[in-house]
Parts: structure tokens; sequence; C-alpha cells
């Protein structure tokens, strides 16, 4: 799998996440990607949306496998330490 049809896959399956959890109507083009990697036949990428759930997303590719793992994580705390 290139690393475009994985992002389109990524973002549809954020997108129905999302919609599914927050019963609205976030599409594909509205997923950012943060973050994205290829490593041989493997992907993986962190994703996000404008959604004020504060949830972002974790998408990995098996390529051996041709399996998707998908995660979905809640901020839980963020602190400025100097």
């Amino acid at each position: 799998m290139d690393e475009l049809q994985f992002t389109e896959k990524a973002k549809q399956m954020v997108a129905d996440y999302s919609n599914k959890k927050n019963k609205g109507r976030t599409k594909p083009l509205e997923v950012y990607v943060v973050w994205l990697c290829k490593t041989l036949q493997n992907n993986k990428a962190l994703l996000s949306t404008d959604e004020p759930d504060g949830r972002y997303y974790e998408v990995t590719y098996n390529g051996d496998k041709q399996e998707f793992y998908f995660d979905a994580y809640i901020k839980e705390h963020n602190q400025l330490i100097k």
C-alpha cells in the first residue's frame, strides 16, 4: 500500500469513528495528518480533527499481514515543566 492510499484510508477511518462518537459530520478532508511514517511495507500516522473532543488517533498498517490497527486517545494531562 502506498503512502497516498494509506493516508486516504486512515482519514476515512478517523472520520467514521469521529462521526460515530460525536454524532457529527466530519468528512475525511477535515481530518489532518499530524505525523506520518512509512518504513518498508508498514505505515503509521497520527491524525486529528477540529472536533472539540480532545481526541487524537493513531493508525498503523502492517504490510506483512495486510492489517490495520486503529487507536483513539484523549489527552488526559498537559503541564509545563521548567
